[in-house]
């Protein structure tokens, strides 16, 4: 197979759920006895019937998890440059109908905030933007690497897909990784939530972890926004990218994130609601299933939660998030892309991450490292 896109189109939306709902108590005691789990352990792990297990899932995703990583917790935060957006997006306060002052930060403007980070103790900034591709396009990205560079270990990008020679153009101004959640996949589904702009190409946002990949990045996100559709179906499908991802684009790292629908400025209600319980399911079906990934939580999730969650399968999370352009010391009033839930310091986090026998870490890589 060329690309995902191959394998993807040869399996049935419906097919895959039916699958899911359909495992017995029997699949999920395999699935938790097995040295070597397989897809369909997975979707027995992420099944209703698996709800009961969820103690010796989290025990064994816990013991993963420290073989693996130890006890440290990645801090990082997001830095929005931009909330230009030509997109209609139904879930996004960014969508280009809601009719909003948008704004994109200067070369000055990102210094002022760059400046506020540090002072908070980051070397690991999330760079994250609209796709308006008149305005923040390949040239002010390369732009905005060149002038923060000096100040960061690890600079990560959320913002519109890029054709593989785009990124490959970007990756030596100290790009490390990238996040590109493909929303949902299911189809026809993406299609209603994405109706104008660039974005509503289902299969281009598909196929870009391959651009990634063939551009040589460091490291790459995945993940889908719970609550556009069946949270479960959803997950295998993340899960059947990243098991392709890894076996094909073997130098690169992974991680994964689990952002669920959040409120924002004329925002969507969730088609599938997913309770706490769920999350912490599903996270722990992750890392059961793939050891070696990182697992990122986000400030979208409240403070008790995030408490529980960082000994159950975390490798990251954020801290002191804004999430509009300026948002630390610009503009701090500017339009949210969406609410945030845990809205404690950095110092906050990072004292109970310690408080849990974990140690917080600024800084996880430098491109001095790279061979």
């Amino acid at each position: 197979m060329t690309n995902f896109q191959d394998l993807f189109e040869s399996y049935n939306w419906d097919d895959v759920k039916e699958s899911i709902y359909s495992k017995t108590k029997n699949d999920v005691e395999h699935a938790l006895h097995t040295s070597r789990r397989t897809l369909e352990d997975f979707k027995a792990l992420i099944s209703p019937a698996a709800a009961p297990y969820l103690e010796p899932m989290a025990q064994l995703s816990q013991k993963l998890t420290l073989k693996r990583f130890g006890k440290t917790i990645q801090l990082y935060i997001p830095l929005y440059l931009s909330n230009e957006c030509t997109n209609i997006c139904t879930y996004c306060g960014f969508s280009l109908d809601n009719k909003v002052r948008r704004k994109t930060l200067t070369e000055e403007e990102i210094l002022r905030e760059v400046h506020v980070i540090k002072s908070l103790g980051y070397d690991h900034v999330l760079l994250v933007t609209g796709e308006a591709n008149q305005t923040v396009h390949l040239e002010y990205f390369k732009k905005v690497l060149n002038l923060i560079r000096p100040y960061f270990a690890q600079v990560s990008m959320e913002v519109q897909p890029l054709d593989t020679e785009e990124y490959a153009e970007l990756i030596p101004l100290g790009l490390t990784s990238v996040l590109i959640y493909q929303e949902t996949y299911h189809k026809e589904d993406y299609k209603k939530h994405h109706p104008k702009g660039k974005k509503s190409n289902f299969n281009y946002r598909l196929e870009t972890p391959d651009r990634l990949g063939q551009a040589g990045i460091h490291k790459m996100g995945l993940g889908v926004l719970i609550g556009l559709e069946d949270w479960r179906t959803d997950s295998f499908f993340t899960a059947l990218h990243l098991n392709y991802l890894e076996k094909k684009y073997w130098k690169t790292r992974y991680s994964l994130s689990f952002p669920r629908l959040r409120p924002f400025s004329g925002g969507l209600e969730p088609k599938v609601e997913m309770n706490d319980k769920e999350l912490v399911q599903l996270i722990c079906a992750y890392r059961l299933f793939n050891e070696e990934v990182e697992i990122s939580l986000s400030t979208r999730e409240s403070e008790k939660f995030r408490n529980h969650c960082v000994q159950l399968g975390i490798t990251s999370i954020s801290a002191g998030s804004k999430t509009n352009p300026g948002g630390y010391a610009v503009e701090p009033e500017s339009l949210e892309q969406f609410e945030i839930s845990d809205e404690r310091s950095p110092e906050m986090i990072a004292n109970m991450i310690r408080s849990k026998g974990y140690e917080p870490v600024w800084k996880d890589w430098d491109r001095v490292m790279q061979c």
